[in-house]
């Protein structure tokens, strides 16, 4: 498997044969080491122009949902080396850049106000080095993405604005990857038990399914 890092609530990055960034947020240096950069929504905490520089570089190609287009080119259109916009109804769409593999679902609440149907928001499934990614983005469970099948998922828990730690868990039962990592519930590492409730929970309901909870 290939390294992956949380930086801060869903700013991740994976490291393979590419490197690729989620949502770079509270990135503490320059690395510029960014192949592609993918952007699920444009909350601040997930596009955030400063840290997209911090992690980008001449070639880097990022990947946004379309109905970001108008932002992210005021805000980032000079930074990167090219810019892809998805559009969330073509969902299901298999985009090859390279080695990378890149499909997408859309995001969003079910009963909640923050993350809307209509925003055209995305969550990222990923293949690289035959490992294949979920990165759920900001959401709740929808007919829209508890059908994915990936081998690692990456799933918010932090409640309010998406899943609570029950809710992620009994998301990743739906899923039934083969690795889970939860994120979008803390900015320190150590600083919220949340990340060992959902461990728990997640345990709990998949006694008889092998599944790792990496926190």
């Amino acid at each position: 498997m290939a390294k992956i890092s949380i930086n801060a609530r869903s700013s991740i990055r994976i490291e393979g044969t590419k490197i690729i960034y989620f949502d770079p947020f509270k990135i503490t240096e320059d690395k510029h080491d960014a192949d592609v950069i993918f952007v699920t929504h444009e909350h601040f905490d997930h596009f955030s122009p400063e840290d997209i520089r911090k992690v980008s570089n001449e070639s880097t190609v990022l990947i946004v949902p379309y109905s970001m287009k108008q932002i992210v080119i005021e805000e980032v259109g000079k930074i990167v080396g090219e810019i892809k916009f998805v559009k969330a109804e073509d969902a299901g769409t298999n985009l090859m850049m390279d080695s990378i593999s890149i499909k997408w679902v859309r995001a969003y609440n079910i009963d909640k106000p923050f993350h809307k149907k209509e925003s055209d928001w995305i969550g990222y499934i990923v293949t690289l080095d035959d490992e294949t990614y979920f990165v759920a983005g900001d959401t709740d469970a929808n007919e829209d993405n508890v059908n994915v099948e990936c081998d690692i998922l990456l799933v918010p828990c932090g409640g309010k604005y998406t899943f609570d730690a029950e809710e992620a868990a009994e998301f990743t039962y739906k899923i039934k990857p083969r690795k889970v990592i939860p994120t979008h519930y803390t900015d320190v590492a150590g600083e919220s038990e949340i990340g060992e409730i959902f461990k728990c929970a997640t345990q709990k309901l998949m006694q008889n399914i092998e599944v790792e909870v990496i926190l």
